[in-house]
C-alpha cells in the first residue's frame, strides 16, 4: 500500500509500522488514520516516537485534548498508539496508561421516505442515483457500494453479495425487485458506453480498473443533499439509518434488520427503535388505559 505522497521520503520504522498494518489486514481507511495519528504525535514529540515514555505520551494526550479536536479522535490516536508500541516496537507498557473517552450516543439523523427519493432524484448521473438507490435500497456502507462487484447482484437469490464488510466479514444483503431493475438500468447505460469490465467494479472510478472511492461518493451524496434542499446534516450513512428504520417502521423483525445491517450485536441495531417515528405514535400510554370518574 502506498499512503504517502510519491516525492514523501519514508522511514524504515514508518515502512514497518504499514507492513504490520497490511500483514494483519487493516482495511486501508483504518491504515491512514493510524498512520495519520503516529505521524501527529512524531511532530509534537520532535523525534523518532519509537523512543518516547509514557510521560511524553501523556504530554501528548493533554496536548491533544487541549487542541480541541474531538472525542473519536481521541480514541482512534489512543488506539493506533497502542498498536505502533505493541506491535512494531514491541513496548506495550509504554501505553499502559492511555484511556478511551467516552463517546455521547447521539441517535443517528433519519429521512423521511419522501425525502429520501428527494435526494436520489437530485443525483445528477444514473450512476450516482443507483448507488445513492444501493445505500437505501439495501443499506449498505460507503466502502460496501465502492466495492460491489457484477457479479455481486444475485438475480436469482435476489441478494447482493457483501464481501469483506466492515469487520472483514462476508454477508449478503437486501435485493429489492425496485433495486435490481435500476441496477440493470445502469449496468445497460455503463455497457453501453464501456464504463463496465467483465465481472468489473458494478461502480468503477474515472479508470475503470479501479473502483469508485469513498470520498468521491460520499461528495457526491453531499451535493444532492444540497440540491435537494434538506437542511439535515445529512451523509451517506444516513440513507443506511433511514433504511434500518423504514424497516422497522414497517413492523419488520429487529433480528432480521440486525443481520440486513450485518452488525455483531443487537443493541446496535436497537438504537433505530428510538427514532422510529410511526412506532412511538403506535403505542399506547399507560396512563390513556387508566378508568377515570367522571369530573364533578
Amino acid at each position: 500500500m502506498n499512503t504517502q505522497h510519491a516525492t514523501e521520503p519514508i522511514s524504515p520504522l514508518r515502512q514497518r509500522f504499514i507492513e504490520d498494518l497490511e500483514m494483519r489486514k487493516y482495511s486501508l481507511k483504518t491504515q491512514i488514520q493510524y498512520i495519520r495519528a503516529i505521524k501527529r504525535f512524531a511532530k509534537f514529540f520532535g523525534h523518532s516516537p519509537h523512543k518516547a515514555s509514557e510521560e511524553d505520551l501523556r504530554r501528548f494526550m493533554l496536548d491533544l485534548i487541549h487542541s480541541g479536536v474531538g472525542r473519536p479522535t481521541i480514541n482512534i490516536t489512543i488506539t493506533a498508539l497502542r498498536f505502533f508500541f505493541s506491535v512494531t516496537v514491541n513496548h506495550p507498557e509504554v501505553t499502559r496508561q492511555l484511556q478511551h473517552v467516552s463517546v455521547p450516543d447521539k441517535l443517528p439523523v433519519v429521512l423521511s421516505p419522501d425525502e429520501v427519493a428527494a435526494v436520489i432524484n437530485a443525483a445528477v448521473h444514473f450512476k450516482h442515483k443507483a448507488m445513492l438507490s444501493v445505500a437505501y435500497g439495501a443499506g449498505l456502507r460507503a466502502s460496501e457500494i465502492c466495492h460491489l462487484r457484477i457479479p455481486d447482484v444475485d438475480s436469482q437469490k435476489m441478494v447482493l453479495h457483501v464481501d469483506q464488510g466492515k469487520g472483514r466479514r462476508d454477508r449478503q444483503a437486501m435485493l429489492s425487485p425496485n433495486l435490481l431493475h435500476i441496477l440493470r438500468h445502469w449496468w445497460c447505460i455503463g455497457h453501453r458506453k464501456g464504463r463496465l469490465l467483465k465481472d468489473g467494479w458494478l461502480f468503477p472510478g474515472q479508470n475503470i480498473i479501479n473502483p469508485m472511492t469513498t470520498r468521491h461518493l460520499n461528495r457526491l451524496c453531499h451535493e444532492a443533499v444540497k440540491k435537494a434542499g434538506i437542511s439535515k446534516p445529512v451523509s451517506l450513512h444516513t440513507l443506511r439509518h433511514s433504511f434500518a428504520t423504514h424497516l422497522l417502521e414497517q413492523g419488520v423483525d429487529i433480528r432480521v434488520i440486525q443481520v440486513l445491517l450485518g452488525h455483531r450485536k443487537l443493541e446496535t441495531t436497537a438504537r433505530y427503535t428510538h427514532v422510529a417515528g410511526k412506532i412511538l405514535k403506535t403505542a399506547t400510554s399507560p396512563l390513556d388505559l387508566l378508568t377515570w370518574q367522571s369530573e364533578h
